[in-house]
């Protein structure tokens, strides 16, 4: 089970490590082929294997207008860490003091006399340290002085795709989620809780959950209808829908909400958290000529998602 440490001034481990840096967002493909080489390493040595990311995006500190489109939440980025098979996941609480220190010096106080590090794995395209000049070459140096090894990752590629971070939020920005998730390796979600909304939906006889997103940060798709899978309070079972996001131009709507339809559910949502799997793009969202209208469409993306899912059966 991997163990969570939040680094404080006064912690000090005393068990040798093969350990990473990164923010990790999304915890992707690419995260999951460098943390496996890892983990690998640290079974050979007899060492423990640690992930050392932020509790916090650096930029939120570095830059106080900042507002960061995340793949995954901290806590979901915690829970798929957890699924890996490393030892432990080191969060440090990013500060400016802490970007104040050169790479040098984090290597020295931080991964040697903290959290004991022998091997520093980096990601091939990976940079730390206050000085964004600085590249493996000078974590090579630093380290044959701290007594610190360091490795660089390979370059991962996926379908002939790079994979990174950035690729996957252009992806998710452009409405094409099964490339993002064959990038991330896992589903892309949201996650929020269900409250009042117009009701202009269950006119039609589709009843729609408004969702409250949990994280503002979290990176929203393009807008659009999406057919989804949901989890209601955490359950494992995953209920088939389809999700719009946009105005609501039929309805005159003036800002942008999130709505779910359930297919087989009828209970009371009101108050409670949805976990949304978001699986493809259906269409734009688009203005209809009336609700009727409106109501003929739904029926028509329905169907094409309940063929799609007998399809995948």
């Amino acid at each position: 089970m991997m163990k969570t440490i939040f680094l404080n001034d006064g912690y000090r481990d005393t068990t040798p490590s093969v350990a990473t840096i990164g923010f990790f967002d999304g915890l992707h493909r690419g995260h999951r082929f460098l943390i496996g080489q890892l983990v690998e390493i640290a079974m050979q040595r007899g060492w423990s294997s640690k992930i050392i990311t932020f509790d916090k995006h650096p930029r939120q500190v570095l830059r106080k207008d900042f507002q960061p489109q995340l793949l995954t939440t901290f806590e979901e980025k915690l829970s798929l860490l957890s699924e890996t098979g490393i030892d432990c996941c080191v969060v440090l609480p990013f500060s400016l003091q802490m970007a104040a220190l050169s790479a040098y010096d984090f290597m020295k106080t931080i991964l040697r006399e903290q959290l004991n590090v022998r091997l520093l794995y980096v990601g091939y395209d990976h940079r730390f340290g206050n000085s964004r000049t600085e590249g493996y070459e000078d974590y090579v140096r630093y380290g044959q002085e701290l007594g610190i090894e360091v490795v660089q990752s390979e370059v991962y590629s996926w379908d002939n795709i790079n994979i990174s971070s950035s690729v996957i939020r252009r992806y998710i920005q452009k409405g094409d989620i099964p490339q993002a998730e064959n990038c991330l390796g896992h589903p892309y979600t949201l996650t929020g809780t269900v409250v009042p909304g117009e009701q202009e939906g269950r006119k039609i006889g589709f009843p729609t959950a408004n969702i409250q997103l949990a994280h503002a940060e979290k990176l929203l798709p393009a807008g659009g209808v999406y057919a989804v899978q949901v989890s209601v309070d955490g359950d494992s079972t995953l209920h088939p829908g389809m999700m719009n996001i946009g105005m609501r131009p039929t309805f005159h709507g003036d800002h942008q909400t999130i709505e779910v339809h359930l297919f087989h559910l009828s209970e009371d949502l009101y108050g409670r958290q949805l976990t949304i799997a978001v699986k493809n793009r259906l269409r734009d969202e688009q203005r209809f000529s009336s609700p009727e209208a409106l109501r003929l469409q739904l029926e028509n993306d329905e169907q094409q998602i309940l063929q799609q899912i007998k399809g995948e059966g």
